[in-house]
């Protein structure tokens, strides 16, 4: 078996000798760029990002009017109701609709 971490393993160390600061790769965004002046995206500005993730995703009956009182109040409703009908999201409350009112949406748009 090997070691990974060991000198000996499978994957050569690019001369990287004892006691040198070990090699990190960089952390890149997972949406955006890299500009530092680049605006947040839509999910960080959304209130729903600063509240109970819990009351967005409501057991089965339960009540979704907790997670709407936050999006109406919401500046990005209108992208996060775009990601959800755009992703086929089929659980939570996004844009300030549960699946059953996103549902509905698709069908008159139709």
């Amino acid at each position: 078996m090997w070691n990974l971490l060991d000198e000996d393993g499978p994957f050569p160390s690019d001369a990287q000798q004892p006691g040198d600061a070990p090699q990190i790769a960089p952390i890149l965004p997972l949406f955006g760029s890299l500009d530092d002046e680049a605006p947040a995206g839509w999910q960080e500005r959304a209130l729903c990002a600063q509240t109970d993730p819990e009351a967005f995703f409501p057991e089965k009956g339960g009540s979704t009017r907790e997670a709407k009182k936050v999006c109406v109040g919401c500046e990005v409703r209108s992208e996060c109701l775009d990601y959800a009908l755009e992703n086929d999201e089929r659980f939570g409350i996004w844009g300030g609709l549960s699946e059953r009112e996103r549902r509905k949406l698709k069908k008159q748009a139709i």
